[in-house]
């Protein structure tokens, strides 16, 4: 029993509601004067925010250099996080509050290998890449080149091992248990990484021979497990009680010295267990208490008597405590030196606050830090360690976090493996496991999977016998996982990957209140969210938009001024409406980082639209070719940035009179189309921009025919490409013009004409492609294609060419390749052949005539044009070529004499058609009477 003047340590795994609800047990029992939480100091201020009616977790406080956001850290907290629980404890009730591990000012100004500052996580864990910042749990950062683990105070998915060290029993070179709760992990300031230094106060640096251990791995292998996961669930996680007898020193000994042969089931997970287990629900094994009430076996979890009272509420983390004193005794800082450092500051910080607040103050932190806590030591030796530290101006405050970004997956050091699954046990007032199956149920049903009651029924029965067959005290994430494969599922993986992805990570997104610290850009960037109603979401999300409303025209152009300052909170995709240019369709999902990325884009403006103008004046003058300034302003015109068009339009003025690429040209001027088409759908004043882009038009339609001429075949594809391009664009910059105002360069000329002009300009360019012998053979097929779609080429003159192109002179690949530019590249061109009998006659006596020798070269090209065609195209194909040449067939005969489409006959069936003319006189209406013969 501890005395009455002493703190209580209460060392925590985290991100385990286990240990959230003991740590809520011992501050209801004890209601200490004040509560010590491991964590930067700097958010001290900060803590009353919790209770505030806009705070929702997941959340996240990130700190960052002052001026550098890239440079920054995160001690990402959830719901059932222990020291979220105690945070809302001590706001809720008016009791002190403090934070007392290293300050983010050190973190953030460590020194690394080669200088800079230290690495709080790896790209992807909630900071941009190759910066400093990173997800990290409650405690502190990694240091440089380290991964998190669950060794001494870590709280990563994998141990950290020295190179060529062996993994073995203490060592953590197996899987993670996300650490008795200990926060900062390996790479704490004040150890180094695995090459790396120390830091100033950490003492020697590690050599590639130390072996960092896990703590919870050397008390599994004790115990005859090699998940150390699963024996911290089994022995702490399902055995914790908050009204019935507590998990006890004695216990925590026997559980560690008990044989593994005494317990079926154990080791790797127990025969059929996937190995890895998660944290069960913490119910009785009747399933009738409340979430963590009741021993193993519904006897006292202890081998004395029971406690009572507040030392009940305290016996878990008395003897995990001591459990861990005897393992720092044996490994020391179990080679993590920068925790030394850390140590001290949280020893001086508990000095203040029992000086503040008298002695029974409650610290939560990792459990492998109690016993450096409870440790008698001077302050003038902490301070020695603490002495020469590195200082950077740090800012810090709340961010929204995601259980995506808790989970291990991502990349985060204390990443737990199902944070879902985690939440539900935290919330869930009894009967756990009957819960999820009926959430699980429910989620199955939505996306029309068969699944009843009785299937629910079903997989609560087998995961209570698998749990009993497996000697586990409860049933774990493992053992439900394996009831709903086998009895909601079928076997199959499909639902059971939807499972997991929306209900055991889940995709809830925390929220914190407007009166969080923030920039400017992050409150007006909330205010436009909010005006648009655009709220940030976890989950991806398809966002089709309609540019002729007024709020979803908002919506595209916060999207669009948004990824110009690089936060790319949606990607534009394909919608389903269709191509045309009133709509636009977005995948949307907010990441963390995305925070950070607004962070740094405040330094281009306080605003959106102030930042987002600036940033695109700024990549206008260095943007190094024609179609880098064409994207930007098609960029502009579609975010609505009016202001920086001016400096982006010199750019391309300046790009465009010096560039005499036609290759370049060409592939810049269907971005300048749209830019143009754009800016008439949404109301943006582009006209200097369509006179560029009419200008660029012409330079393209001189330059090209020259530019077709002696090219391979890789050179045709692209130029034929840049054709298709030019021929789209010029589409959309025709309509422009001719929906135009004003009388553009020449003021004889009207809209409307000047529109049709540049139509004939390029009919005519097309003309002079399709007659060029020096132009490369699929860049004149592909053009005689393009001046018959437009209805500019008669189908009699596209024949004569074709017979021209595919004439027995034409050598082989010649043909093949013109015959790949005619139909080729599109699905329409095998319904021309379909249609046109007189084509389809042309490629079939010429194929028939190749000779022998070049068959096998005209081949491949000829299968991947047709591969292109649709089945049922390709079918119908085949028949009328199986049918062979008929009367009809040929390029004199009538159309009207060709044979009928496969499945019907040659002629009309006058007597047939007759017979739906009174059907069709009563759909048509008594102004139709006089419909009383067939036309032939």
């Amino acid at each position: 029993m501890a005395r009455p003047d002493e703190p209580l340590l209460l060392g925590v795994r985290h991100h385990g509601p286990g240990s959230a609800r003991a740590v809520r047990a011992v501050l209801d029992a004890y209601e200490p004067p004040a509560v010590l939480i491991e964590g930067p100091p700097e958010a001290d201020a900060l803590a009353p925010l919790v209770c505030e009616e806009g705070m929702r977790p997941p959340v996240a406080l990130l700190a960052h250099v002052a001026g550098e956001p890239a440079r920054s850290v995160f001690w990402p907290l959830a719901e059932f996080s222990p020291e979220w629980v105690a945070l809302r404890w001590a706001v809720e009730r008016g009791v002190p509050v403090r934070f007392v591990d290293l300050p983010a000012a050190h973190v953030l100004a460590w020194e690394e290998p080669g200088g800079g500052a230290p690495e709080a996580g790896r790209p992807g864990a909630g900071g941009p890449p190759g910066g400093a910042s990173g997800a990290e749990g409650p405690g502190g950062p990694r240091g440089p080149g380290e991964r998190g683990d669950g060794g001494p105070g870590g709280h990563g998915e994998s141990g950290d091992r020295a190179p060529g060290a062996p993994s073995g029993p203490g060592t953590s070179g197996g899987t993670g248990s996300g650490g008795a709760g200990c926060a900062g992990g390996p790479g704490s300031p004040g150890s180094s990484g695995p090459s790396g230094p120390a830091g100033p106060a950490g003492g020697a640096g590690e050599t590639a021979d130390e072996v960092r251990i896990d703590p919870i791995a050397v008390l599994a292998g004790a115990a005859g497990y090699d998940d150390p996961e699963r024996w911290w669930e089994d022995a702490v996680e399902h055995r914790a009680s908050l009204t019935g007898p507590s998990l006890t020193g004695a216990s925590l000994t026997r559980a560690v010295a008990e044989p593994a042969a005494a317990r079926p089931g154990t080791g790797s997970g127990g025969p059929g267990t996937g190995g890895r287990g998660a944290e069960s629900a913490g119910a009785s094994p009747a399933g009738d208490g409340p979430a963590g009430d009741g021993p193993a076996g519904g006897g006292p979890a202890g081998s004395g008597p029971a406690l009572g009272g507040p030392e009940a509420a305290l016996a878990p983390f008395t003897a995990l405590a001591e459990a861990m004193g005897v393992l720092r005794e044996v490994y020391g800082d179990g080679g993590h030196t920068r925790d030394l450092v850390r140590e001290a500051h949280m020893r001086l910080r508990l000095r203040e606050a029992r000086r503040e607040f008298g002695g029974r103050v409650a610290v939560v932190c990792g459990a492998w830090h109690v016993p450096a806590l409870a440790a008698r030591t001077t302050a003038a030796a902490d301070r020695r360690l603490l002495r020469g530290l590195p200082k950077a101006r740090a800012e810090i405050t709340w961010v929204p976090w995601t259980h995506r970004r808790l989970a291990r997956h991502s990349g985060y050091g204390a990443g737990i493996s199902s944070p879902g699954w985690y939440e539900h046990l935290f919330r869930a007032p009894d009967r756990p496991v009957e819960r999820w199956m009926t959430k699980v149920a429910r989620l199955l049903r939505g996306e029309d999977y068969p699944v009843s009651s009785a299937h629910v029924i079903e997989a609560v029965r087998l995961a209570g016998a698998l749990a009993v067959l497996r000697g586990r005290p409860l049933a774990g994430l493992t053992e439900t996982t394996d009831a709903v494969r086998a009895v909601m599922c079928e076997g199959s993986d499909v639902p059971l990957e939807l499972v997991a992805r929306r209900l055991v990570v889940g995709d809830a997104l925390g929220e914190v209140p407007r009166s969080a610290p923030a920039v400017p850009l992050q409150r007006d960037l909330g205010a436009v969210q909010r005006r648009l109603r655009l709220r940030p979401e976890a989950a991806e999300r398809q966002l089709d938009l309609d540019l002729r409303r007024e709020t979803d025209a908002g919506r595209s152009r916060l999207l669009h001024r948004l990824r110009i300052l690089g936060i790319d909170w949606g990607e534009p995709v394909r919608g389903r409406g269709g191509l045309g240019t009133f709509r636009e369709s977005w995948r949307l999902r907010w990441e963390p980082e995305l925070s950070v990325r607004v962070s740094e884009a405040g330094v281009w403006g306080t605003t959106v639209l102030s930042a987002a103008t600036a940033r695109a004046e700024s990549e206008a003058v260095p943007a190094a070719s024609l179609p880098e300034v064409t994207a930007l302003a098609e960029r502009c015109l579609r975010a609505g940035l009016s202001d920086a068009l001016p400096a982006v339009m010199r750019a391309l003025a300046d790009r465009a009179a010096l560039d005499a690429d036609v290759g370049r040209l060409a592939e810049a001027l269907p971005a300048l189309a749209r830019s143009v088409r754009y800016g008439d759908v949404r109301s943006t004043d582009a006209s200097a921009l369509t006179e560029v882009a009419a200008g660029l038009a012409d330079r393209v339609f001189v330059g090209l025919p020259p530019a077709c001429t002696g090219l391979d075949g890789d050179g045709a594809a692209v130029m034929r490409g840049h054709v298709d391009a030019v021929h789209g664009a010029v589409s959309l910059l025709a309509g422009a013009l001719a929906e135009s105002g004003g009388p553009g360069r020449d003021p004889g000329v009207t809209a409307p004409a000047r529109g049709e002009g540049i139509r004939d300009r390029w009919a005519g360019v097309l003309r002079s492609l399709a007659g060029r012998e020096t132009a490369a053979p699929a860049i004149r097929g592909r053009a005689v294609r393009l001046l018959l779609d437009d209805g500019r080429l008669d189908e009699g003159e596209a024949a004569r060419l074709m017979g021209l192109a595919l004439s027995p002179g034409t050598p082989p690949a010649a043909g093949a390749a013109w015959i790949e530019g005619f139909v080729g590249g599109e699905p329409g061109g095998g319904l021309l052949l379909v249609h046109d009998a007189r084509l389809l006659a042309l490629v079939d006596g010429w194929l028939t005539g190749v000779p022998d020798t070049a068959f096998t070269d005209v081949l491949p090209l000829l299968r991947r044009t047709f591969a292109a065609y649709e089945p049922g195209v390709r079918r119908t194909l085949g028949e009328l070529v199986r049918r062979g040449p008929a009367a009809g067939r040929g390029p004199g005969a009538d159309r009207a004499e060709a044979p009928g489409a496969p499945g019907f006959g040659p002629g009309l069936d006058e007597e047939r058609a007759a017979a739906v003319l009174p059907v069709l006189r009563m759909l048509l209406g008594s102004a139709h009477n006089d419909l009383t013969e067939v036309a032939p």
